[in-house]
């Protein structure tokens, strides 16, 4: 098997067969047909491509599949071009989770909450892959793959402070950080505009970064919950020295905590790779546990990025396009795609297939409560020029978290509007 590895480092059912045996598809001519997926660039391994679409190209004789592979730059654009007609159709195409709300509202892509419920399992789909891909309650995504952020920390540095046992709550996760800030050691690296992992903390507290009210979007995170998630955050952020006018990747945290001396990060796990090879000694040192939750009872929210496949309403084959999405989406090959490349699996049941990984394992255990942003199609309007990380860098220099709230939530209000 390939060697493994993550995406989305940045920041991140059962089966029915509509067919499955050699030969046409119910309902279809026979002959030799095409069938042609969009696949981003490093979603998956060559290697697991073949495998695929040899596998594909036997159980349906006739039909030919072809994948190109798309680069991420411009994909908007290329996408929107296909559902407006302007260029030829492919019959299946990846898209980010968070993407199909403004696709959707552009016009084009087919509904498939019939094949949803009926043949590929919806009730078992990771919620932070599922409801991104449901627009308007119609669902349109399949889920694919779910990347998120764990706590990646140093054991070596948690044995010498003493500490034997991960966090179960948020409290439990403050004081044992507080311990670990001490002398040389940073309690944890955390920088002042790390938004993903703040978000986590708002639908932790029951808050929203904006809420819907019939198609009228408004940001909200001047609510309770929202301040009382800023209030975590500070407090936690103030136990390194994690910048608080920089985002993660500036300068990489990765890279930071590669240096020894600091004793946990928030991050996807494939950022390990990019610690060791920043420095190797640190390989056998790091350990993963999913973000705790306010309780032991349930671990933290999180924002959950990823892929889901969707199919334009200009195929020239439904049926064999939704059978390409149920085996894509189907265990047999989420297993091989999980385990190969390092991705939570897009089905709750399927978080066993990922156990024998320690990072992937407690990514998987922190999905079954992952978000994604709100489902807006103006949504990236306001990561363009983003209002959430001015505000957590404004509380954090001594902002009144109050009045910069209500500031941060107009610019989301007329961001999406």
């Amino acid at each position: 098997m390939p060697r493994r590895r993550t995406v989305l480092s940045l920041a991140l059912g059962s089966t029915a067969a509509l067919a499955t045996g050699c030969g046409a598809l119910p309902g279809q001519d026979s002959g030799d047909r095409k069938l042609t997926l969009w696949l981003m660039k490093d979603s998956a391994s060559e290697d697991f491509i073949q495998r695929f679409t040899k596998w594909f190209g036997e159980e349906h004789g006739d039909i030919k599949l072809d994948v190109q592979i798309q680069p991420w730059t411009g994909i908007g654009e290329k996408v929107t071009d296909v559902l407006q007609g302007k260029v030829p159709a492919p019959d299946v195409i990846e898209v980010g989770n968070t993407h199909v709300a403004q696709y959707v509202d552009k016009g084009g892509l087919l509904e498939l909450t019939l094949e949803s419920a009926r043949d590929l399992g919806m009730d078992d789909w990771l919620p932070g892959l599922a409801e991104p891909g449901r627009f308007n309650n119609r669902q349109y995504g399949i889920p694919w793959y779910a990347a998120n952020r764990v706590v990646i920390y140093n054991k070596e540095l948690w044995d010498d402070a003493g500490i034997k046992k991960v966090p179960e709550t948020r409290a439990e996760w403050l004081d044992i950080t507080r311990t670990l800030n001490s002398g040389n050691v940073q309690g944890i690296y955390l920088a002042g505009q790390d938004w993903y992992a703040f978000s986590g903390f708002v639908w932790d507290e029951g808050g929203e970064l904006a809420t819907d009210s019939s198609g009228s979007w408004e940001g909200a995170l001047d609510s309770p919950a929202a301040l009382r998630a800023m209030d975590f955050y500070a407090e936690l952020q103030a136990l390194g020295k994690g910048p608080k006018r920089a985002d993660e990747e500036h300068p990489p945290q990765s890279k930071e905590f590669a240096r020894g001396n600091i004793a946990q990060i928030v991050a996807v796990p494939g950022q390990a790779r990019a610690i060791e090879q920043a420095n190797p000694d640190m390989a056998d040192k790091l350990g993963y546990f999913a973000i705790p939750g306010k309780t032991a009872s349930r671990k933290g929210a999180v924002f959950t990025g990823g892929s889901v496949l969707v199919v334009p309403e200009r195929t020239k084959d439904r049926r064999a396009a939704v059978a390409l999405i149920q085996a894509l989406a189907g265990e047999k090959w989420q297993t091989d795609l999980a385990r190969t490349m390092d991705y939570v699996p897009n089905k709750t049941t399927l978080a066993r297939v990922v156990a024998g990984d320690p990072g992937v394992a407690a990514m998987a255990e922190g999905a079954v409560r992952g978000r994604a942003t709100p489902n807006s199609p103006n949504w990236a309007s306001v990561e363009l020029n983003n209002p959430i990380k001015t505000y957590m860098s404004a509380v954090l220099t001594g902002g009144n978290p109050r009045n910069e709230a209500k500031k941060a939530s107009m610019q989301i209000t007329r961001a999406l509007s």
